[in-house]
Protein backbone atom coordinates (compact mmCIF):
# COMPACT_ATOMS: atom_id res chain seq x y z
CA UNK A 1 0.00 0.00 0.00
CA UNK A 2 1.37 3.55 -0.93
CA UNK A 3 2.59 5.62 2.20
CA UNK A 4 0.04 8.20 1.81
CA UNK A 5 -2.79 6.28 1.84
CA UNK A 6 -1.27 3.98 4.57
CA UNK A 7 -0.57 7.08 6.95
CA UNK A 8 -4.27 8.20 6.24
CA UNK A 9 -5.76 5.25 7.02
CA UNK A 10 -4.09 4.80 10.57
CA UNK A 11 -5.16 8.38 11.62
CA UNK A 12 -7.89 8.05 14.33
CA UNK A 13 -9.47 10.29 16.66
CA UNK A 14 -8.29 10.98 19.81
CA UNK A 15 -9.94 8.57 22.80
CA UNK A 16 -12.83 11.05 24.26
CA UNK A 17 -12.68 9.06 27.69
CA UNK A 18 -9.20 10.05 28.24
CA UNK A 19 -10.30 13.79 27.31
CA UNK A 20 -13.21 13.64 29.60
CA UNK A 21 -11.13 12.21 32.59
CA UNK A 22 -8.17 14.94 31.98
CA UNK A 23 -11.28 17.30 31.92
CA UNK A 24 -12.06 15.82 35.48
CA UNK A 25 -8.86 15.73 36.95
CA UNK A 26 -7.81 19.33 35.75
CA UNK A 27 -11.29 20.69 37.32
CA UNK A 28 -10.60 19.27 40.37
CA UNK A 29 -6.74 20.87 41.19
CA UNK A 30 -6.35 23.47 43.97
CA UNK A 31 -7.74 26.48 41.68
CA UNK A 32 -11.34 27.86 40.49
CA UNK A 33 -12.41 25.28 37.33
CA UNK A 34 -11.40 26.56 33.98
CA UNK A 35 -9.39 29.94 35.84
CA UNK A 36 -6.11 28.79 33.31
CA UNK A 37 -8.66 28.93 30.53
CA UNK A 38 -6.63 28.06 27.72
CA UNK A 39 -3.55 26.95 29.87
CA UNK A 40 -6.06 23.72 31.20
CA UNK A 41 -7.10 23.49 27.26
CA UNK A 42 -4.21 22.80 26.10
CA UNK A 43 -3.41 20.31 29.33
CA UNK A 44 -6.81 18.18 28.43
CA UNK A 45 -5.80 18.38 24.58
CA UNK A 46 -2.29 16.74 25.41
CA UNK A 47 -3.33 14.21 27.72
CA UNK A 48 -6.07 12.92 24.95
CA UNK A 49 -3.65 12.75 22.19
CA UNK A 50 -1.05 11.07 24.00
CA UNK A 51 -3.49 9.02 26.72
CA UNK A 52 -1.13 10.34 29.13
CA UNK A 53 -2.54 11.96 32.24
CA UNK A 54 0.69 13.70 32.72
CA UNK A 55 1.61 14.55 29.25
CA UNK A 56 4.97 14.91 28.47
CA UNK A 57 6.49 16.85 25.70
CA UNK A 58 10.03 16.90 26.55
CA UNK A 59 12.18 16.30 23.05
CA UNK A 60 10.91 18.87 20.63
CA UNK A 61 11.53 19.53 17.01
CA UNK A 62 10.98 22.38 14.65
CA UNK A 63 10.60 20.42 10.77
CA UNK A 64 11.01 22.59 8.01
CA UNK A 65 9.88 22.44 4.89
CA UNK A 66 12.00 24.38 1.79
CA UNK A 67 11.03 24.93 -1.66
CA UNK A 68 11.05 27.20 -4.37
CA UNK A 69 8.37 28.41 -6.66
CA UNK A 70 7.81 28.82 -10.36
CA UNK A 71 4.95 31.31 -9.73
CA UNK A 72 8.75 33.81 -8.48
CA UNK A 73 8.75 34.71 -12.23
CA UNK A 74 5.65 36.27 -12.58
CA UNK A 75 6.59 39.31 -10.28
CA UNK A 76 4.71 38.41 -7.07
CA UNK A 77 7.56 39.04 -4.61
CA UNK A 78 10.54 42.00 -4.79
CA UNK A 79 12.75 39.71 -2.74
CA UNK A 80 15.72 37.52 -4.63
CA UNK A 81 14.61 34.08 -5.15
CA UNK A 82 18.32 32.98 -3.79
CA UNK A 83 16.85 34.11 -0.45
CA UNK A 84 15.56 30.39 -0.33
CA UNK A 85 18.67 28.57 -0.62
CA UNK A 86 20.29 31.42 2.33
CA UNK A 87 17.78 30.89 4.59
CA UNK A 88 17.58 27.05 4.27
CA UNK A 89 21.33 26.95 5.23
CA UNK A 90 20.69 28.86 7.88
CA UNK A 91 18.63 26.69 9.83
CA UNK A 92 21.18 24.15 10.73
CA UNK A 93 23.36 26.88 12.01
CA UNK A 94 20.54 27.88 14.23
CA UNK A 95 20.51 31.96 12.91
CA UNK A 96 16.86 32.32 11.76
CA UNK A 97 14.36 34.24 13.72
CA UNK A 98 12.81 31.04 13.85
CA UNK A 99 15.74 29.28 15.47
CA UNK A 100 16.12 31.83 17.94
CA UNK A 101 12.97 31.43 19.25
CA UNK A 102 13.16 27.70 19.09
CA UNK A 103 16.33 28.00 21.36
CA UNK A 104 14.30 28.94 23.84
CA UNK A 105 13.16 25.60 24.79
CA UNK A 106 16.31 23.24 23.47
CA UNK A 107 13.79 22.47 20.38
CA UNK A 108 15.63 20.57 17.62
CA UNK A 109 15.73 22.09 14.34
CA UNK A 110 15.38 19.93 11.38
CA UNK A 111 15.79 21.34 7.64
CA UNK A 112 14.62 19.85 4.56
CA UNK A 113 15.21 20.41 0.99
CA UNK A 114 11.70 19.29 -0.72
CA UNK A 115 12.49 20.93 -3.72
CA UNK A 116 14.81 24.40 -3.17
CA UNK A 117 15.81 25.53 -6.82
CA UNK A 118 19.60 25.01 -6.03
CA UNK A 119 21.68 21.65 -5.20
CA UNK A 120 22.96 22.71 -1.75
CA UNK A 121 26.16 21.42 -0.25
CA UNK A 122 25.92 17.75 0.83
CA UNK A 123 27.25 18.39 4.47
CA UNK A 124 25.24 21.70 5.01
CA UNK A 125 23.19 19.73 7.84
CA UNK A 126 20.28 19.67 5.31
CA UNK A 127 18.33 16.54 5.01
CA UNK A 128 17.94 16.50 1.08
CA UNK A 129 14.28 15.13 -0.16
CA UNK A 130 14.00 17.15 -3.22
CA UNK A 131 10.80 16.11 -5.58
CA UNK A 132 12.33 18.65 -7.78
CA UNK A 133 13.92 21.92 -8.33
CA UNK A 134 10.62 24.13 -7.30
CA UNK A 135 7.20 23.90 -9.09
CA UNK A 136 6.72 24.95 -12.40
CA UNK A 137 5.01 28.12 -12.48
CA UNK A 138 0.90 27.91 -11.97
CA UNK A 139 0.38 30.89 -14.07
CA UNK A 140 1.37 28.89 -16.90
CA UNK A 141 0.03 25.28 -16.18
CA UNK A 142 0.22 22.70 -12.90
CA UNK A 143 2.86 23.47 -10.20
CA UNK A 144 3.68 19.76 -10.48
CA UNK A 145 2.43 16.62 -11.37
CA UNK A 146 -0.16 14.91 -9.19
CA UNK A 147 2.73 12.13 -8.35
CA UNK A 148 5.04 14.86 -7.40
CA UNK A 149 2.11 16.15 -5.35
CA UNK A 150 2.44 12.56 -3.24
CA UNK A 151 5.95 12.27 -3.47
CA UNK A 152 6.37 15.75 -1.58
CA UNK A 153 3.88 14.63 0.92
CA UNK A 154 5.11 11.40 1.27
CA UNK A 155 9.15 13.16 2.13
CA UNK A 156 7.29 14.72 5.02
CA UNK A 157 5.74 11.72 6.16
CA UNK A 158 9.30 9.74 5.91
CA UNK A 159 10.75 13.20 8.11
CA UNK A 160 8.33 12.97 10.53
CA UNK A 161 7.90 9.37 11.41
CA UNK A 162 11.72 8.83 11.48
CA UNK A 163 12.10 11.93 14.02
CA UNK A 164 9.16 10.31 16.27
CA UNK A 165 11.04 7.11 15.98
CA UNK A 166 14.41 8.90 17.77
CA UNK A 167 11.84 10.31 20.57
CA UNK A 168 10.11 13.10 19.36
CA UNK A 169 7.09 13.91 21.32
CA UNK A 170 6.01 17.55 19.84
CA UNK A 171 6.51 18.78 16.53
CA UNK A 172 6.31 22.37 14.98
CA UNK A 173 5.81 23.03 11.60
CA UNK A 174 8.08 25.62 9.30
CA UNK A 175 8.78 27.00 5.77
CA UNK A 176 10.68 28.14 3.61
CA UNK A 177 10.46 29.24 0.38
CA UNK A 178 10.66 32.67 -1.79
CA UNK A 179 7.18 33.51 -2.97
CA UNK A 180 5.03 30.77 -0.90
CA UNK A 181 2.48 33.00 0.15
CA UNK A 182 0.98 33.22 -3.13
CA UNK A 183 0.52 29.12 -3.73
CA UNK A 184 -0.66 29.53 -0.45
CA UNK A 185 -3.93 32.14 -0.89
CA UNK A 186 -4.04 30.08 -4.39
CA UNK A 187 -4.99 27.09 -2.39
CA UNK A 188 -7.39 28.17 0.50
CA UNK A 189 -9.11 30.37 -2.39
CA UNK A 190 -9.93 27.25 -3.62
CA UNK A 191 -10.40 25.32 -0.19
CA UNK A 192 -13.08 28.64 0.45
CA UNK A 193 -14.30 28.99 -2.60
CA UNK A 194 -13.73 33.05 -2.62
CA UNK A 195 -12.01 35.18 -4.85
CA UNK A 196 -8.30 35.27 -4.63
CA UNK A 197 -7.72 38.75 -3.28
CA UNK A 198 -9.63 38.07 -0.10
CA UNK A 199 -7.29 36.01 1.23
CA UNK A 200 -3.81 37.25 -0.39
CA UNK A 201 -1.56 39.84 1.31
CA UNK A 202 1.57 40.95 1.98
CA UNK A 203 3.58 38.21 2.45
CA UNK A 204 7.05 38.74 2.83
CA UNK A 205 6.73 41.40 0.16
CA UNK A 206 4.67 42.22 -2.75
CA UNK A 207 6.18 43.26 -6.28
CA UNK A 208 5.88 46.82 -7.94
CA UNK A 209 2.03 45.51 -9.11
CA UNK A 210 0.64 45.15 -5.21
CA UNK A 211 -1.75 42.84 -3.87
CA UNK A 212 -4.31 43.62 -6.72
CA UNK A 213 -1.47 42.19 -8.90
CA UNK A 214 -0.57 38.82 -6.98
CA UNK A 215 -4.29 38.29 -6.54
CA UNK A 216 -4.93 38.26 -10.48
CA UNK A 217 -1.76 35.68 -10.30
CA UNK A 218 -3.64 33.76 -8.20
CA UNK A 219 -7.34 34.19 -10.13
CA UNK A 220 -5.32 33.91 -13.41
CA UNK A 221 -3.69 30.34 -12.14
CA UNK A 222 -7.05 29.17 -10.57
CA UNK A 223 -8.98 29.36 -14.05
CA UNK A 224 -6.45 28.01 -16.27
CA UNK A 225 -5.28 24.86 -14.00
CA UNK A 226 -8.98 24.31 -12.79
CA UNK A 227 -8.58 22.62 -9.31
CA UNK A 228 -11.05 20.24 -7.82
CA UNK A 229 -11.46 21.59 -4.36
CA UNK A 230 -12.75 18.37 -3.18
CA UNK A 231 -9.72 16.66 -3.86
CA UNK A 232 -7.09 17.88 -2.01
CA UNK A 233 -4.02 16.56 -4.07
CA UNK A 234 -5.06 17.81 -6.89
CA UNK A 235 -5.23 21.57 -5.38
CA UNK A 236 -2.33 21.00 -4.43
CA UNK A 237 -0.35 20.03 -7.16
CA UNK A 238 -2.09 22.59 -9.57
CA UNK A 239 -1.56 25.26 -7.33
CA UNK A 240 0.14 24.81 -4.43
CA UNK A 241 3.62 24.64 -3.92
CA UNK A 242 6.44 21.69 -3.05
CA UNK A 243 6.74 22.25 0.96
CA UNK A 244 3.17 22.91 1.61
CA UNK A 245 2.78 18.87 0.56
CA UNK A 246 5.37 18.37 2.63
CA UNK A 247 3.86 20.09 6.17
CA UNK A 248 0.79 18.20 5.20
CA UNK A 249 2.89 14.81 5.41
CA UNK A 250 3.70 16.74 8.81
CA UNK A 251 0.32 16.95 10.25
CA UNK A 252 -0.61 13.48 8.49
CA UNK A 253 2.48 11.64 10.30
CA UNK A 254 2.19 13.62 13.80
CA UNK A 255 -1.64 12.59 13.60
CA UNK A 256 -0.92 8.74 12.27
CA UNK A 257 1.60 8.23 15.38
CA UNK A 258 -0.54 10.33 17.91
CA UNK A 259 2.11 13.22 18.33
CA UNK A 260 0.80 16.60 18.73
CA UNK A 261 1.67 18.75 16.15
CA UNK A 262 1.87 22.71 16.83
CA UNK A 263 0.62 24.64 13.71
CA UNK A 264 2.51 28.07 12.52
CA UNK A 265 0.99 30.99 10.84
CA UNK A 266 -0.62 31.42 7.29
CA UNK A 267 1.13 29.09 5.27
CA UNK A 268 0.77 26.19 7.48
CA UNK A 269 -2.34 26.56 8.67
CA UNK A 270 -3.29 26.07 4.78
CA UNK A 271 -1.22 22.91 4.88
CA UNK A 272 -2.97 21.80 7.69
CA UNK A 273 -6.10 22.40 6.30
CA UNK A 274 -4.81 20.17 3.26
CA UNK A 275 -4.48 17.48 5.58
CA UNK A 276 -7.70 18.21 7.32
CA UNK A 277 -8.94 17.23 3.78
CA UNK A 278 -7.42 14.02 3.56
CA UNK A 279 -8.38 12.68 7.00
CA UNK A 280 -10.64 15.24 9.37
CA UNK A 281 -9.07 13.22 12.64
CA UNK A 282 -6.24 15.37 12.06
CA UNK A 283 -7.75 18.36 13.41
CA UNK A 284 -7.71 16.77 16.89
CA UNK A 285 -3.94 16.40 16.45
CA UNK A 286 -3.43 20.31 15.99
CA UNK A 287 -2.59 22.52 18.12
CA UNK A 288 -2.79 26.30 17.34
CA UNK A 289 -0.14 28.85 17.81
CA UNK A 290 -0.41 32.63 16.41
CA UNK A 291 -2.56 34.47 14.65
CA UNK A 292 -0.59 35.23 11.42
CA UNK A 293 -1.04 39.09 10.09
CA UNK A 294 -1.75 37.57 6.94
CA UNK A 295 -5.81 37.89 6.07
CA UNK A 296 -6.01 34.52 4.96
CA UNK A 297 -4.58 32.84 8.34
CA UNK A 298 -7.97 33.71 10.15
CA UNK A 299 -10.09 32.10 7.65
CA UNK A 300 -7.68 29.11 7.57
CA UNK A 301 -8.35 28.50 11.08
CA UNK A 302 -12.41 28.67 10.86
CA UNK A 303 -11.99 26.44 7.91
CA UNK A 304 -9.71 23.93 10.46
CA UNK A 305 -11.92 25.38 13.62
CA UNK A 306 -9.11 26.14 15.87
CA UNK A 307 -8.18 29.40 17.43
CA UNK A 308 -4.91 30.69 17.87
CA UNK A 309 -3.87 31.42 20.92
CA UNK A 310 -1.06 34.56 20.57
CA UNK A 311 -1.65 37.89 19.06
CA UNK A 312 1.85 39.28 18.50
CA UNK A 313 1.67 40.49 14.98
CA UNK A 314 3.98 38.25 13.53
CA UNK A 315 4.33 37.22 10.00
CA UNK A 316 7.75 36.20 9.55
CA UNK A 317 6.89 32.26 8.51
CA UNK A 318 9.74 30.10 9.41
CA UNK A 319 7.71 28.24 12.03
CA UNK A 320 8.40 31.10 14.25
CA UNK A 321 5.03 31.73 15.85
CA UNK A 322 4.75 27.85 16.59
CA UNK A 323 8.35 28.02 18.33
CA UNK A 324 6.90 30.28 20.36
CA UNK A 325 4.17 28.29 21.81
CA UNK A 326 6.45 25.47 22.77
CA UNK A 327 7.20 27.46 26.64
CA UNK A 328 3.27 27.24 26.43
CA UNK A 329 2.75 23.50 26.06
CA UNK A 330 5.31 23.64 28.73
CA UNK A 331 3.56 25.73 31.43
CA UNK A 332 0.29 23.51 30.88
CA UNK A 333 1.98 19.99 31.57
CA UNK A 334 3.50 21.36 34.71
CA UNK A 335 0.27 23.30 35.72
CA UNK A 336 -1.61 19.28 35.28
CA UNK A 337 2.02 17.30 36.94
CA UNK A 338 2.45 19.88 39.64
CA UNK A 339 -0.03 21.41 40.88
CA UNK A 340 -2.58 19.86 44.00
CA UNK A 341 -5.79 18.98 44.06
CA UNK A 342 -8.11 20.22 46.19
CA UNK A 343 -8.31 17.11 48.38
CA UNK A 344 -4.58 17.23 48.40
CA UNK A 345 -4.34 20.67 49.70
CA UNK A 346 -6.83 20.30 52.49
CA UNK A 347 -4.67 17.02 54.01
CA UNK A 348 -1.24 19.12 53.92
CA UNK A 349 -3.20 21.99 55.68
CA UNK A 350 -4.61 19.37 58.16
CA UNK A 351 -1.28 17.85 59.33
Amino acid sequence: MPLLQQTIEQIQGIDRQIEADARKYIDSLAKPPQSLGKLETLAIQLSAITGERFPKIDQKAMIVMAADHGVYEEGVTPNPQSTTVFQTLSFPKGTTGMCTIAKVTNAKVVTVDVGVKEDLPPDAGVIIKKVKYGTDNMAKGPAMTREEAIRAIEVGIEVTTEEIKKGINLIGTGEMGIANTTPSAAVLAVFYGCDPLEVTGFGAGVGSGGIEFKAEVIRKAIELNQPNADDPIDVLAKVGGLELCGMAGIFLAAAANRVPVVVDGYISLVSALAAYKLNPHVKDYIIPSHQSEEPGAKIAADLLGIEPMLQMNMRLGEGSGAALAFPILDAACSMVSNMVTLEEAAAILTK
